[in-house]
């Protein structure tokens, strides 16, 4: 029998021109002040305020500031009812450390566009334990094509389809599947498990990327995912790029297309592989929490941005 399809979650405002939106950096920290030009350049494109978050450029080691510090920009962001939307500054590692701390109820009372990838996939996990969308795109310090941009501001600021075909992409499993978009990084995903921040994939398309990871631990986070039960009800999955995630040794190891499709024959959805999600240029912003449909055989994935529950 096929999943549920499950709602898609609350929409939070657009980000029309003259929005006002926190630049926030709650993992790693900026290199130096000009990657906060960059990004402070970029939103002023699309006609928005910015809002710098004290923290943005601190640095404690590894992380952006203390994780006290970190979770106050945060925080400040989501109460403070004059912004509209925060667009994390970078990726890195830390975000999964504010989770125990989080106002979940905040977020759901001032549902606001939370923008960024990779480790803030933590964050994405939190919004939609809240009942509220969020979007997987570039992160604000990042250069931006203009197929990034053209993604970005469909998603953000029209809030139309933001994806389409991906010519790039290969069919795994072929099919057609309606769902909810859940997922992001695959490493900050697996470790979420067993959290109570693990994703909930029931009647949901799983979209998926990584980076510098060799092909045995993506196989060994794809089945901590089925394993732990994470991936029930799964209804398609939609990989996108595994960059830098070559074996080095010479062992015969097996691909991650071949791990991937593995999974889906399993659990019998359909699946793609190469979508542009990840650490890429060209990248699609992805809705998390809206309702999709990813068409394998065609290798195009539709998002359903009238469908706000």
């Amino acid at each position: 029998m096929p999943a549920t399809i499950v709602s898609a979650l609350i929409a939070p405002a657009a980000l029309g021109v003259g929005a006002r939106v926190a630049l926030i950096s709650p993992s790693g920290p900026l290199r130096d002040v000009s990657e906060l030009v960059r990004a402070e350049g970029h939103a002023r494109v699309f006609g928005w305020e910015t809002v710098v978050g004290p923290s943005a450029m601190l640095r404690d080691g590894y992380f952006a500031g203390t994780d006290a510090q970190r979770l106050a920009d945060l925080h400040s962001a989501i109460l403070d009812p004059t912004i509209d939307g925060i667009w994390c500054l970078r990726g890195g590692y830390g975000a999964a450390r504010l989770l125990p701390w989080l106002d979940k109820d905040a977020i759901a009372r001032h549902p606001k566009a939370l923008i960024g990838f990779s480790d803030i996939t933590a964050l994405h996990a939190a919004w939609s334990g809240a009942g509220v969308q969020s979007f997987h795109g570039p992160i604000a310090r990042a250069a931006l094509t203009p197929f990034t941009r053209d993604s970005f501001m469909r998603a953000v600021i029209h809030g139309r389809d933001s994806a389409g075909v991906a010519s790039g992409a290969q069919t795994l499993r072929d099919g057609i599947a309606t769902g909810r978009v859940v997922g992001g990084n695959l490493a900050v995903l697996a470790s979420l498990c067993g959290t109570p921040w693990a994703i909930d994939c029931d009647g949901a398309i799983v979209m998926l990327e990584d980076i510098n990871e060799a092909p045995y631990r993506v196989d060994r986070m794809m089945n901590q995912l089925r394993q732990s039960g994470a991936l029930r009800g799964c209804v398609g999955i939609a990989f996108g790029h595994c960059t830098s995630c070559d074996e080095q040794a010479d062992d015969g190891s097996r691909t991650v297309v071949e791990i991937v499709r593995e999974c889906a024959v399993v659990l019998g959805v359909p699946a793609v592989i190469g979508i542009p999600v990840g650490h890429i240029d060209d990248q699609w912003t992805l809705p998390i929490g809206a309702l999709a449909t990813l068409d394998a055989g065609a290798l195009s994935l539709t998002i359903h941005r009238d469908a706000v529950g």
